[in-house]
C-alpha cells in the first residue's frame, strides 16, 4: 500500500520538456516491510531519493548537450533518474544505479510517462559489490557526496566499475566533501578539472557548487 505523497511535474532540459513524477516533498516516508531499514536507510534518509535536486538539474543540462556516441554511461545514486531518462531519450547506453527500494519503480513509471522504451537499471550500493554492473565509459552522479565515508566508498565504487578509458562527471553542490574526494580519485589514477555553477529554479533556495570532472586513461 502506497503511504506516501506524490507530485506531477514538466522538467526542461535542453529546451524538451520531461513528465516526472516524484515525492510531493522531503517530509514523505513508507516503509512497512522495513526494505530500506534492512538495508541502513532510514526514515530521515528515506524520501531524498524521491526529490528532483537541482544538483541532478544541473547535471541533466551537463550531459545534455555532449557528445557521447556509443559510450556506455552509468548514473550512481540515480534518485529519481533524470539524467537517465534524458540521456536514454538521446539513444545513449545508459544504466541507471541507486539502492533505494522504490528508485526503479519510479524510474519506470517515469519513462512510460514520456513513452520510452524500458531502461536499464541495477542496484548500484556504494558499500558493496555488484558484478552484474560491469564497466562503463563514462560514470556521473549528482549530489552524492554528502557524508564524508562517501569520499572513500563512492571513489572505490567508481574505480571498481570504471573502464580503461574512462570518464567521470560528479556535481557536488559543496557539501564539504569534494577535497578529500578528488585527494581519493588523484590517488586511483585520474586526473581532475572542475566547472563552477550557479542556478536557482523557481520557489527553490540558490545553488552553488562544482561540476567535477575525473579522467583515467
Amino acid at each position: 500500500m502506497q503511504n506516501y505523497k506524490t507530485k506531477h511535474e514538466t522538467i526542461s532540459v535542453n529546451k524538451i520538456d520531461y513528465l516526472i513524477r516524484s515525492l510531493k516533498d522531503r517530509q514523505q516516508f513508507s516503509d512497512d516491510d522495513q526494505l530500506a531499514e534492512k538495508i541502513g536507510i532510514s526514515s530521515a534518509s528515506w524520501p531524498l531519493f524521491g526529490i528532483v535536486w537541482p544538483a541532478s538539474r544541473v547535471l541533466a543540462d551537463t550531459v545534455s548537450v555532449i557528445e557521447l556516441g556509443n559510450k556506455r554511461v552509468l548514473e550512481i545514486g540515480c534518485g529519481i533518474g533524470l539524467s537517465s531518462i534524458v540521456l536514454h531519450k538521446m539513444g545513449i547506453n545508459i544504466t541507471a544505479s541507486d539502492y533505494h527500494p522504490l528508485a526503479q519503480e519510479f524510474l519506470d513509471e517515469n519513462i512510460l510517462r514520456n513513452e520510452l522504451p524500458p531502461i536499464k537499471f541495477l542496484t548500484g550500493n556504494w558499500e558493496t559489490e555488484n558484478p552484474l554492473l560491469g564497466e562503463y565509459d563514462l560514470i556521473i552522479g549528482s549530489d552524492i557526496l554528502y557524508e564524508p565515508a562517501h569520499a572513500e566508498s563512492v571513489s572505490s565504487f567508481i574505480d571498481c566499475h570504471s573502464g580503461t578509458d574512462v570518464q567521470v562527471i560528479i556535481v557536488d553542490p559543496n557539501r564539504g566533501n569534494r577535497a578529500i574526494f578528488t585527494k581519493k580519485m588523484i590517488a586511483l589514477g585520474y586526473t581532475h578539472h572542475f566547472d563552477r555553477f550557479d542556478v536557482q529554479e523557481l520557489d527553490e533556495p540558490r545553488c552553488k557548487g562544482r561540476i567535477l570532472h575525473y579522467q583515467r586513461q
